[in-house]
Protein backbone atom coordinates (compact mmCIF):
# COMPACT_ATOMS: atom_id res chain seq x y z
CA UNK A 1 0.00 0.00 0.00
CA UNK A 2 3.17 2.45 0.85
CA UNK A 3 4.04 2.39 -3.39
CA UNK A 4 0.38 3.17 -4.46
CA UNK A 5 0.45 6.02 -1.85
CA UNK A 6 3.57 7.11 -3.55
CA UNK A 7 1.61 7.18 -7.06
CA UNK A 8 1.05 10.61 -8.17
CA UNK A 9 -2.49 10.98 -9.97
CA UNK A 10 -0.78 13.68 -12.50
CA UNK A 11 1.94 11.29 -13.60
CA UNK A 12 -0.93 8.74 -13.77
CA UNK A 13 -2.84 10.62 -15.94
CA UNK A 14 0.50 11.69 -18.16
CA UNK A 15 1.15 8.10 -18.68
CA UNK A 16 -2.19 7.47 -20.24
CA UNK A 17 -1.80 10.60 -22.14
CA UNK A 18 1.60 8.82 -23.46
CA UNK A 19 0.32 5.47 -23.92
CA UNK A 20 -2.63 7.10 -26.35
CA UNK A 21 -0.43 9.29 -28.15
CA UNK A 22 2.25 6.19 -28.72
CA UNK A 23 -0.79 3.83 -30.07
CA UNK A 24 -1.27 6.78 -32.68
CA UNK A 25 1.77 7.27 -33.97
CA UNK A 26 2.28 3.34 -34.51
CA UNK A 27 -0.80 2.36 -35.63
CA UNK A 28 -2.00 5.21 -37.75
CA UNK A 29 1.38 5.70 -39.47
CA UNK A 30 4.02 3.02 -38.88
CA UNK A 31 2.00 0.22 -38.52
CA UNK A 32 -0.48 0.18 -41.74
CA UNK A 33 2.81 0.80 -44.34
CA UNK A 34 4.61 -2.73 -42.22
CA UNK A 35 7.23 -0.44 -40.86
CA UNK A 36 8.58 -1.14 -37.65
CA UNK A 37 9.29 0.61 -34.51
CA UNK A 38 12.43 0.22 -32.24
CA UNK A 39 12.66 -2.52 -29.07
CA UNK A 40 9.48 -4.36 -27.79
CA UNK A 41 7.21 -2.50 -30.26
CA UNK A 42 9.14 -3.32 -33.20
CA UNK A 43 9.26 -6.87 -31.94
CA UNK A 44 5.77 -7.07 -31.39
CA UNK A 45 4.85 -5.69 -34.95
CA UNK A 46 6.31 -8.27 -36.83
CA UNK A 47 5.17 -10.55 -34.82
CA UNK A 48 2.03 -9.80 -35.36
CA UNK A 49 2.68 -9.68 -39.05
CA UNK A 50 3.63 -13.10 -39.04
CA UNK A 51 0.91 -14.71 -36.68
CA UNK A 52 -3.07 -15.22 -37.48
CA UNK A 53 -5.35 -12.18 -36.90
CA UNK A 54 -6.89 -12.97 -33.93
CA UNK A 55 -3.39 -12.14 -31.92
CA UNK A 56 -3.21 -8.69 -32.79
CA UNK A 57 -0.21 -6.38 -32.11
CA UNK A 58 -1.55 -5.16 -28.72
CA UNK A 59 -1.49 -9.00 -27.36
CA UNK A 60 2.15 -9.28 -28.39
CA UNK A 61 3.00 -5.87 -26.37
CA UNK A 62 1.40 -6.78 -23.37
CA UNK A 63 2.76 -10.55 -23.49
CA UNK A 64 6.19 -9.47 -24.26
CA UNK A 65 6.42 -5.94 -22.60
CA UNK A 66 4.87 -6.66 -18.89
CA UNK A 67 7.33 -9.68 -18.12
CA UNK A 68 9.97 -7.42 -18.69
CA UNK A 69 8.52 -4.79 -16.68
CA UNK A 70 7.91 -7.41 -14.02
CA UNK A 71 11.41 -8.69 -14.18
CA UNK A 72 13.34 -5.49 -13.95
CA UNK A 73 11.20 -4.54 -10.68
CA UNK A 74 13.85 -5.22 -8.20
CA UNK A 75 16.24 -3.13 -10.55
CA UNK A 76 13.81 -0.05 -11.36
CA UNK A 77 11.30 -0.09 -8.50
CA UNK A 78 7.63 -0.55 -7.69
CA UNK A 79 7.12 2.52 -8.67
CA UNK A 80 8.70 2.82 -11.88
CA UNK A 81 6.98 -0.88 -12.91
CA UNK A 82 3.23 0.36 -11.99
CA UNK A 83 3.49 3.44 -14.09
CA UNK A 84 5.40 1.33 -17.47
CA UNK A 85 2.40 -1.22 -17.05
CA UNK A 86 0.50 1.55 -17.08
CA UNK A 87 1.54 3.42 -20.11
CA UNK A 88 1.99 -0.11 -22.05
CA UNK A 89 -1.47 -0.89 -20.93
CA UNK A 90 -3.10 2.06 -22.58
CA UNK A 91 -0.60 1.79 -25.52
CA UNK A 92 -2.04 -1.64 -26.15
CA UNK A 93 -5.59 -0.68 -25.43
CA UNK A 94 -5.93 2.02 -27.67
CA UNK A 95 -3.61 0.55 -30.50
CA UNK A 96 -6.54 -2.70 -30.40
CA UNK A 97 -9.78 0.29 -30.19
CA UNK A 98 -7.81 1.80 -33.36
CA UNK A 99 -7.68 -1.02 -35.41
CA UNK A 100 -10.10 -3.51 -34.13
CA UNK A 101 -12.95 -0.99 -32.87
CA UNK A 102 -12.88 2.46 -34.07
CA UNK A 103 -13.90 3.23 -38.10
CA UNK A 104 -10.35 4.04 -39.14
CA UNK A 105 -9.02 1.88 -41.67
CA UNK A 106 -5.51 1.15 -41.27
CA UNK A 107 -5.36 -1.97 -42.63
CA UNK A 108 -3.66 -1.03 -46.12
CA UNK A 109 -2.00 2.78 -45.77
CA UNK A 110 -2.25 5.24 -43.27
CA UNK A 111 -5.10 7.43 -43.34
CA UNK A 112 -3.25 10.62 -43.06
CA UNK A 113 -0.16 9.73 -45.33
CA UNK A 114 -1.08 7.18 -47.61
CA UNK A 115 1.54 5.27 -48.76
CA UNK A 116 4.77 7.57 -48.45
CA UNK A 117 6.39 5.75 -46.61
CA UNK A 118 9.04 9.08 -45.56
CA UNK A 119 5.99 10.73 -44.20
CA UNK A 120 5.00 7.68 -42.55
CA UNK A 121 8.08 6.76 -40.78
CA UNK A 122 9.03 10.89 -40.37
CA UNK A 123 5.48 11.78 -38.27
CA UNK A 124 5.26 7.68 -36.54
CA UNK A 125 8.49 8.17 -35.37
CA UNK A 126 8.01 12.10 -34.09
CA UNK A 127 4.73 10.80 -32.68
CA UNK A 128 5.37 7.49 -30.92
CA UNK A 129 8.98 9.63 -29.60
CA UNK A 130 6.35 12.14 -27.65
CA UNK A 131 4.30 9.27 -26.48
CA UNK A 132 7.63 7.60 -25.12
CA UNK A 133 9.39 11.10 -24.08
CA UNK A 134 5.88 11.24 -21.96
CA UNK A 135 6.00 8.18 -20.43
CA UNK A 136 10.07 8.49 -19.46
CA UNK A 137 9.46 11.94 -17.92
CA UNK A 138 6.77 10.95 -15.75
CA UNK A 139 8.23 7.68 -14.15
CA UNK A 140 7.27 5.39 -16.24
CA UNK A 141 8.60 3.42 -19.44
CA UNK A 142 6.82 2.37 -22.87
CA UNK A 143 9.10 0.08 -24.11
CA UNK A 144 10.90 -3.26 -22.14
CA UNK A 145 13.99 -2.95 -23.94
CA UNK A 146 14.94 0.21 -21.95
CA UNK A 147 14.46 -1.68 -18.62
CA UNK A 148 16.64 -5.04 -20.71
CA UNK A 149 19.29 -2.90 -21.56
CA UNK A 150 19.96 -0.73 -18.04
CA UNK A 151 19.89 -4.67 -16.12
CA UNK A 152 22.49 -6.59 -18.81
CA UNK A 153 24.17 -3.80 -20.39
CA UNK A 154 26.82 -3.17 -17.84
CA UNK A 155 27.11 -7.03 -17.62
CA UNK A 156 28.34 -7.53 -20.72
CA UNK A 157 30.20 -4.17 -20.77
CA UNK A 158 28.84 -1.45 -23.42
CA UNK A 159 26.20 1.37 -22.65
CA UNK A 160 22.53 1.10 -22.53
CA UNK A 161 22.11 3.14 -25.50
CA UNK A 162 24.61 0.76 -26.87
CA UNK A 163 22.75 -1.89 -26.28
CA UNK A 164 19.46 -0.64 -27.68
CA UNK A 165 20.83 0.59 -30.86
CA UNK A 166 22.01 -2.88 -31.33
CA UNK A 167 18.86 -4.64 -30.52
CA UNK A 168 17.03 -2.17 -33.06
CA UNK A 169 20.03 -3.15 -35.58
CA UNK A 170 19.55 -6.97 -34.90
CA UNK A 171 15.78 -6.41 -35.53
CA UNK A 172 15.74 -4.61 -38.44
CA UNK A 173 18.18 -7.42 -40.28
CA UNK A 174 15.93 -9.96 -39.06
CA UNK A 175 13.26 -8.36 -40.76
CA UNK A 176 14.62 -7.61 -44.03
CA UNK A 177 15.24 -11.45 -43.99
CA UNK A 178 12.11 -12.54 -43.33
CA UNK A 179 10.21 -10.40 -45.74
CA UNK A 180 13.29 -10.33 -48.30
CA UNK A 181 13.26 -6.83 -48.66
CA UNK A 182 15.37 -4.36 -47.14
CA UNK A 183 13.14 -0.98 -48.48
CA UNK A 184 11.02 -1.07 -45.08
CA UNK A 185 13.39 -1.70 -42.65
CA UNK A 186 15.70 0.72 -43.70
CA UNK A 187 12.81 3.11 -43.52
CA UNK A 188 11.68 1.80 -39.96
CA UNK A 189 15.39 3.43 -39.19
CA UNK A 190 14.08 6.88 -40.12
CA UNK A 191 11.24 6.43 -37.95
CA UNK A 192 13.94 5.03 -35.03
CA UNK A 193 15.98 8.24 -35.23
CA UNK A 194 12.83 10.61 -35.50
CA UNK A 195 11.62 8.89 -32.42
CA UNK A 196 14.66 9.23 -30.38
CA UNK A 197 15.52 12.89 -31.29
CA UNK A 198 11.73 13.68 -30.05
CA UNK A 199 12.37 11.41 -26.83
CA UNK A 200 15.62 13.61 -26.27
CA UNK A 201 13.59 16.69 -26.60
CA UNK A 202 10.62 16.29 -24.81
CA UNK A 203 12.89 14.96 -21.55
CA UNK A 204 15.62 17.29 -21.69
CA UNK A 205 13.93 20.29 -23.49
CA UNK A 206 13.95 22.43 -26.70
CA UNK A 207 16.59 24.46 -25.40
CA UNK A 208 19.09 23.03 -22.85
CA UNK A 209 20.91 25.04 -20.36
CA UNK A 210 24.56 25.73 -20.79
CA UNK A 211 27.00 25.71 -17.69
CA UNK A 212 29.72 27.91 -17.62
CA UNK A 213 33.04 26.96 -15.92
CA UNK A 214 34.87 30.39 -15.42
CA UNK A 215 38.51 30.22 -13.70
CA UNK A 216 39.74 33.88 -13.15
CA UNK A 217 41.82 35.83 -10.62
CA UNK A 218 39.07 38.47 -10.46
CA UNK A 219 36.32 36.72 -9.59
CA UNK A 220 34.29 39.55 -7.48
CA UNK A 221 34.19 41.94 -10.61
CA UNK A 222 33.08 39.07 -12.93
CA UNK A 223 30.22 37.92 -10.71
CA UNK A 224 29.06 41.23 -9.79
CA UNK A 225 28.42 42.01 -12.82
CA UNK A 226 27.06 38.27 -14.63
CA UNK A 227 24.61 38.40 -11.60
CA UNK A 228 23.69 42.35 -12.75
CA UNK A 229 23.10 41.44 -16.42
CA UNK A 230 21.38 37.97 -15.66
CA UNK A 231 19.89 38.13 -12.06
CA UNK A 232 21.79 34.69 -11.23
CA UNK A 233 22.77 32.76 -8.73
CA UNK A 234 26.07 31.90 -8.70
CA UNK A 235 28.93 29.50 -7.19
CA UNK A 236 32.27 30.11 -6.48
CA UNK A 237 35.07 27.61 -5.56
CA UNK A 238 38.90 27.87 -4.48
CA UNK A 239 40.93 26.91 -7.36
CA UNK A 240 45.09 26.85 -7.72
CA UNK A 241 46.88 27.06 -10.98
CA UNK A 242 48.60 23.52 -11.27
CA UNK A 243 52.19 25.43 -13.64
CA UNK A 244 51.85 28.76 -11.50
CA UNK A 245 51.04 27.58 -8.25
CA UNK A 246 48.94 30.55 -7.67
CA UNK A 247 45.55 31.04 -6.27
CA UNK A 248 42.50 31.53 -8.65
CA UNK A 249 38.69 31.06 -8.37
CA UNK A 250 36.48 28.87 -10.16
CA UNK A 251 32.95 30.51 -11.39
CA UNK A 252 30.37 28.08 -11.84
CA UNK A 253 27.26 29.48 -13.62
CA UNK A 254 24.34 27.89 -15.40
CA UNK A 255 22.38 30.04 -18.77
CA UNK A 256 20.94 29.40 -21.19
CA UNK A 257 22.93 29.29 -25.30
CA UNK A 258 21.16 33.09 -26.36
CA UNK A 259 23.21 34.22 -23.28
CA UNK A 260 26.84 32.58 -23.98
CA UNK A 261 28.26 35.18 -26.23
CA UNK A 262 26.94 38.12 -23.87
CA UNK A 263 28.86 36.48 -20.54
CA UNK A 264 32.02 35.68 -23.07
CA UNK A 265 32.15 39.09 -23.86
CA UNK A 266 31.79 40.08 -20.26
CA UNK A 267 34.01 37.80 -18.37
CA UNK A 268 36.94 38.98 -20.88
CA UNK A 269 35.89 42.24 -20.69
CA UNK A 270 37.33 41.82 -16.98
CA UNK A 271 39.96 39.20 -17.13
CA UNK A 272 41.23 38.73 -20.91
CA UNK A 273 43.04 35.66 -19.17
CA UNK A 274 39.92 34.25 -17.58
CA UNK A 275 39.69 30.54 -18.49
CA UNK A 276 36.04 29.71 -19.61
CA UNK A 277 34.58 25.95 -20.22
CA UNK A 278 31.01 25.79 -22.21
CA UNK A 279 29.16 22.47 -21.30
CA UNK A 280 25.29 21.47 -22.19
CA UNK A 281 23.09 20.89 -19.25
CA UNK A 282 20.60 18.14 -19.35
CA UNK A 283 18.15 19.63 -16.86
CA UNK A 284 18.59 21.41 -13.65
CA UNK A 285 16.78 21.35 -10.41
CA UNK A 286 16.74 22.76 -7.01
CA UNK A 287 15.44 25.56 -5.75
CA UNK A 288 15.82 28.71 -7.68
CA UNK A 289 18.52 31.00 -6.41
CA UNK A 290 18.45 34.45 -5.21
CA UNK A 291 19.17 37.29 -7.10
CA UNK A 292 22.85 38.60 -6.31
CA UNK A 293 23.80 35.71 -4.21
CA UNK A 294 26.89 33.71 -4.45
CA UNK A 295 27.82 30.80 -2.31
CA UNK A 296 31.55 29.94 -1.31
Amino acid sequence: MKYIKNLKIKNILMLIVSGIVNAVGVTIFIAPVKLYDSGISGTSMLLSQLTPDFLPLSFFLLILNIPIFLFGLKKQGVEFTIYSIIAVGTYSLFAWLITDILPIDVSIVSPLAGKDLFLCALFGGLISGIGSGLAIRFGGGMDGIDVLAVIFAKKIGITVGTFIMIYNVILYIICGIIIQSWILPLYSIVTYAAALKTIDFIIEGFDRSKSAMIITTKHEEICEKLSATFENGITILDAKGYYSNSDKTMIYFVINRFQVGKMREIVHSIDKNAYISITEVADVFGAKQVKNETNK
